[in-house]
């Protein structure tokens, strides 16, 4: 067990929604004049929530992203509320979106520092080339995420696809870390 507790909070939810039709993104500009749509430089249209605060890419195709929410429940919360602006803007939306979580990228505190130069020929999958970036890259198989180590002990997972991997993920990192005295706290 670590000797300390690794502080984990949850940055950012990317989720991928469809709603299986096309969205005429030229009406909901005409409903919404506070949406971003600039179709010469991005084919989508961007919609913004103030709660929870995402922005969420609406594509004709009916394809959504939205980015930003701090939970896959506040990231489906965000799709529901946009999906309910259109429908009062006049949109019709005949199904339910389909949503799925492609990505959540975290910040963690270990509460120690880390000697990334022993740590580099200790585990498996990492890359450390300081003079190009100050971080550890190391890749995990299981649950499968990236993770950047620094060496002031503070991490970033990405990559995972649910928030029990990013927790498994940097527990499983941090016990590693400690069983290979990689870590030394104050």
């Amino acid at each position: 067990m670590p000797k300390t507790e690794a502080i984990i909070k949850i940055q950012n939810v990317v989720a991928a929604a469809t709603l299986n039709q096309k969205v005429d993104l030229n009406a909901v500009v005409k409903s919404y004049p506070g949406v971003e749509y600039r179709p010469e430089q991005f084919p989508g249209l961007v919609f913004r929530l103030k709660r929870p605060k995402t922005a969420t890419l609406i594509f004709s195709s009916g394809k959504m992203v939205c980015t930003g929410a701090k939970s896959e429940k506040e990231a489906r919360r965000a799709v529901m509320a946009v999906v309910k602006e259109l429908k009062k803007g006049g949109i019709i939306i005949i199904s339910r979106p389909d949503l799925k979580v492609v990505n959540m990228v975290a910040s963690v505190s270990l509460g120690g520092r880390v000697d990334l130069e022993l740590a580099v020929g200790a585990l498996v999958k990492t890359m450390y080339e300081p003079e190009q970036f100050p971080g550890l890259i190391y890749r995990m198989d299981e649950p499968k995420v990236v993770i950047l180590v620094f060496a002031s002990g503070n991490l970033v997972c990405t990559g995972a696809k649910k928030e029990q991997d990013v927790y498994d993920a940097v527990h499983k990192l941090h016990e590693s870390l400690e069983e290979k005295n990689l870590i030394f706290y104050d």
